[in-house]
């Protein structure tokens, strides 16, 4: 909206110059700010943030209305753990709706909605969100935690990622992705960087200013890899009060700067030496409204929780992030910005994998986070530690960018 605005504004500035008038697009000039995607991206954060403030009451409201309270497992099945849960037993859930809806709402306010870039990440959060808001009903239907099968909400989750790889692999737009470097043989000057074309199957690091490898038509499924994991890795995450959403804030904030840098060229190809694309800018606007939102819910999520995002919200955020990190060329970056998440599905992985294979366990109970529960620690520890080792894996992983 802010955008067409803007156009409809130059078009008629361009006109007055033309004629040499000066009429109500002259005295109209502070509209020139809507064409920078730095105004567009703050103004998106603000405006998810201050919807979230404004309609979050009300859809807590109707949440507790129509009795859609979070199931909470029984002691037969955490022990120790449903006594320190007991508290959360009626916590309205599904609170992901008001993420979705107040994201969704700035992109179209404040982006560009035809960038393919933002299309498809806002497109496999919806995708995702709606998979995890029919498996939050069936919970609360069954009134147990028990939601849709694992192996029905994978394939539907293999489904949505492998539209979402397809169409960024074969779409040109984003499939054209410009500068990395490479070493050029300079005479006495010895060696100096240079472009080179990468293409989208090509695997890039901060730490080398060259691709690592090249997977060609095999990096959908790596695509699709990503995109699950993601999914799967926020809800696991989504286990103590605002802990998810913390992490979501400075993951979110991390990849709205990856795709600002990786937006413009001298910054990308010049400076930083990153995967660059002259649309990839614009994605910005859809994290930092991604942003806004967490810090919105946040407000309402926050020990002790008035709203749960349960699966509606874990599951979009998680295909969100997986799917800006393949559009900004910055997959396996991923593990570091958003080493929280990978921590709490590393440790449930490692938990499942001990018991099989040795019927013993490695930690008190998994995700990680109830493991420091069970040792003493108070949610409100757990939570603001986490918090802050996700700040701390967000700047280490944008400091590498520029390490050499």
């Amino acid at each position: 909206m802010l955008t067409a605005i803007y156009d409809f504004w130059f078009a008629a500035f361009q006109a007055e110059q033309t004629s040499g008038s000066e009429g109500w697009a002259h005295s109209f000039s502070f509209l020139n700010l809507f064409q920078y995607v730095t105004f567009r991206a703050a103004t998106a954060g603000l405006l998810s943030f201050g919807l979230s403030l404004l309609i979050g009451p009300r859809i807590i409201r109707k949440l507790i209305s129509l009795k859609v309270g979070q199931p909470i497992r029984t002691a037969e099945e955490v022990h120790k753990l449903a006594e320190l849960h007991g508290g959360k037993v009626g916590t309205p859930t599904m609170g992901g709706v008001l993420i979705i809806a107040t994201v969704l709402i700035s992109t179209l306010v404040c982006a560009r909605i035809f960038n393919p870039f933002v299309v498809v990440c806002a497109c496999t959060m919806a995708a995702c969100g709606l998979l995890g808001f029919v498996d939050d009903y069936t919970k609360v239907k069954k009134k147990n935690s028990d939601g849709v099968s694992s192996r029905t909400k994978m394939f539907w989750l293999f489904v949505i990622a492998l539209i979402a790889a397809c169409f960024i692999y074969f779409k040109t737009e984003i499939s054209g992705f410009g500068a990395t470097a490479k070493q050029i043989q300079d005479g006495a000057a010895g060696f100096r960087l240079g472009e080179q074309r990468i293409g989208i199957g090509e695997i890039c690091f901060p730490l080398f200013k060259v691709s690592i490898v090249n997977l060609g038509f095999l990096v959908i499924p790596f695509f699709i890899l990503i995109i699950i994991g993601c999914s799967n890795a926020v809800n696991l995450t989504d286990g103590l009060d605002g802990l998810a959403t913390g992490c979501t804030i400075s993951a979110a904030l991390s990849y709205s700067m990856l795709a600002y840098l990786g937006g413009h060229f001298f910054m990308a190809s010049e400076y930083l030496v990153i995967p660059h694309n002259r649309y990839i800018g614009e994605l910005a606007v859809f994290l930092m409204a991604l942003a806004g939102s967490a810090f919105g819910f946040l407000w309402f999520n926050c020990h002790p929780a008035k709203v749960f995002m349960g699966d509606t919200g874990s599951l979009a955020i998680g295909g969100a992030l997986g799917a800006a990190a393949i559009c900004t060329k910055q997959e396996l970056l991923l593990v570091i910005i958003g080493g929280i998440f990978v921590m709490e599905a590393v440790s449930v992985i490692l938990q499942v994998g001990s018991f099989k294979l040795r019927k013993k366990r490695i930690f008190k109970m998994a995700p990680i986070h109830h493991h420091f529960e069970l040792l003493g620690w108070h949610e409100s520890q757990v939570i603001i530690r986490f918090w802050i080792l996700s700040i701390m894996l967000a700047l280490f992983g944008l400091a590498l960018l520029k390490i050499a």
